[in-house]
């Protein structure tokens, strides 16, 4: 009996020190109201953009929930309309895989809303398939669907004074690679179809982020416009949207105990969106709250100016 107490208590202490010391992230401390102010958080009809979105409600802001499945986002606007106490919070449709779906989004917000202080490009998927404009679909999604937003709704930002770009990005972005030549020849970052292909396109749709960040700063500099690019943690409900139902059934158990929970999955999310005086690290990368270092990848200069002419050109901008 007293081996088998050890040996639970060890276990109890393993779990702790693992979990409180590597998977639960820090969380963020702000108290700021945002009465009066306007956000957007893409793919926030489940997930972490969700718990994202009822935290800017609970503060007071409008929030527009930007997603593709109407059905869906108008069932999550009416649950964190009754959970925050905030009726300013609504549904605009927007699909990412579809440079049209994001025009008229754009163009409807513009024409409605007279303000835009905080857009979170939050909504990523990983998987096969392409976008309605022939993109590989964690190409297209991820990286040029916001690109196209993010540049569409700028001037917006800009005219309300202190506004904040953040998108959510990965610590898988240490995997991936720009391949130009690929791109123009394929219309993606990867060449196969495998669930290897996937997940690498996964993360070089994430490099792109951390990219684009980065020149986007660059861009903004000498405006009142700052931008950031996060790791949200390992969080069990995104992580496994991808996965088949046999390979969901083996994580889950460990999923349970030691990933994130959706709240706990945007706390870096809030603190770029919110934190006061980080606006000098415009164009850097958190992680759990934190400034952290991105891979070397991730600070090419010359191959974030690139991406964002391609980018343009992919998207009609220039």
């Amino acid at each position: 009996m007293s081996v088998l107490l050890c040996f639970s208590a060890a276990a109890v202490a393993f779990y702790v020190i693992v979990y409180y010391g590597v998977f639960r992230g820090a969380r963020c401390s702000n108290s700021m109201r945002l009465a009066g102010k306007t956000a957007i958080v893409t793919g926030s009809n489940t997930g972490i953009g969700r718990t994202t979105a009822l935290d800017l409600a609970k503060r007071g802001a409008r929030v527009i929930l930007a997603c593709r499945n109407k059905e869906k986002a108008e069932a999550a606007a009416f649950d964190i309309r009754r959970e925050s106490g905030n009726t300013q919070v609504l549904f605009m449709q927007l699909d990412l895989a579809s440079f049209k779906s994001v025009r008229n989004f754009a163009e409807t917000f513009l024409k409605t809303e007279p303000r835009l202080d905080l857009l979170i490009n939050n909504a990523g998927v990983m998987g096969p398939g392409r976008t309605e404009d022939g993109f590989g679909v964690a190409f297209g999604v991820n990286h040029l669907g916001h690109f196209l937003l993010t540049n569409l709704l700028l001037e917006r930002l800009q005219q309300s004074g202190s506004g904040r770009v953040v998108t959510v990005a990965a610590l898988l972005h240490h995997l991936g690679n720009i391949d130009f030549p690929l791109l123009a020849s394929h219309k993606d970052l990867v060449s196969g179809r495998s669930s290897w292909s996937s997940l690498k396109a996964y993360c070089n749709s994430k490099l792109c982020n951390v990219l684009f960040t980065r020149e986007l700063a660059n861009r903004l500099e000498g405006t009142s416009v700052t931008c950031y690019s996060l790791h949200p943690g390992v969080v069990y409900t995104e992580l496994c949207r991808s996965m088949s139902l046999w390979q969901q059934l083996l994580m889950m158990p460990f999923a349970k105990l030691f990933f994130l929970d959706p709240d706990g999955g945007c706390q870096t999310t809030l603190h770029c969106a919110l934190q006061e005086g980080i606006e000098p690290l415009s164009g850097r990368y958190f992680s759990n709250c934190a400034l952290q270092r991105v891979a070397a990848q991730g600070r090419d200069d010359a191959v974030a100016k690139k991406l964002w002419e391609v980018s343009e050109r992919l998207t009609v901008l220039s």
